[in-house]
């Protein structure tokens, strides 16, 4: 058994970070998540700074737990840049000049954003679809994995190792696996911030100004679907997400227009 991080805020004054005990994925599915509330569902055409993504989040996350709002999956790309979780290490960041950095509150280590990398922030109320941090970030996991499968990519989840993973081994050769996705989340009083991220064509050589998820073997690297010959584009990621949290969560996502959370 082996333990990542989520960031977790409870309505009392404080913060904890709740290590979670890994297990077989399926087992922390929950099956009752059917026929939930429908969810808007924006997409972001331009990149959206991580400064505005932020004030989104927490605004977005406020009014679904004091106010009733309806709950938000955004689709975005970020200008480059790099964040770091509550678990990232100073020693990790290898080139701090190269981009932007930004302290991100969610769970995790560094990770990298940019152009051609579908990135999706939920603002989901966990407390009203289950109150099971272990079930939620299962669900994550699930969602990307069957994403994938829409490309015939065979991707999957790693005792001790955060994100979702494929097999580049080759016949005979060394164990080479590669990050396709990435998952870092934080919730505030039952509500989700941050998300996903996945690497449809994004620069691979922005990854090596951090280390990413603090993961320096190197059997492990990253990859995009691009990078295993997958000519997609990013509507088609988009639709194959789509699809994928529908089913995984049990939720319609119904087009809102992202103009109407970042203005101008």
């Amino acid at each position: 058994m082996t333990a990542r991080l989520v960031s977790f805020e409870a309505d009392g004054p404080y913060k904890a970070a709740i290590r979670l005990c890994e297990a077989l994925k399926g087992a922390y599915i929950v099956g009752a998540m059917t026929k939930f509330p429908d969810v808007d569902w924006a997409v972001s055409d331009a990149p959206v700074s991580y400064q505005a993504a932020l004030a989104v989040m927490d605004a977005r996350a406020r009014a679904i737990r004091d106010g009733g709002a309806r709950e938000l999956v955004w689709f975005l790309e970020h200008p480059p840049l790099y964040t770091a979780g509550t678990s990232a290490k100073a020693a990790d960041l290898k080139d701090p000049a190269r981009f932007p950095v930004f302290d991100a509150g969610r769970g995790g280590q560094y990770t990298y954003h940019g152009p051609g990398q579908r990135v999706a922030y939920l603002m989901l109320d966990v407390g009203a679809r289950g109150r099971d941090v272990r079930a939620f970030v299962a669900n994550l996991e699930d969602w990307m994995i069957r994403a994938l499968a829409a490309f015939n990519v065979d991707a999957g989840v790693r005792e001790g190792r955060v994100g979702v993973w494929v097999d580049r081994t080759q016949p005979g050769g060394p164990v080479r696996e590669d990050k396709i996705a990435a998952i870092g989340v934080r919730l505030k009083r039952w509500v989700s911030l941050h998300g996903i991220s996945l690497n449809v064509e994004p620069a691979l050589e922005h990854f090596t100004g951090i280390t990413p998820c603090g993961i320096e073997d190197a059997r492990y690297g990253v990859t995009s679907l691009a990078g295993l010959g997958r000519v997609v584009s990013m509507e088609e990621a988009d639709m194959a997400l789509r699809a994928a949290f529908e089913d995984v969560f049990g939720s319609r996502l119904m087009r809102v227009a992202s103009e109407e959370l970042v203005p101008g």
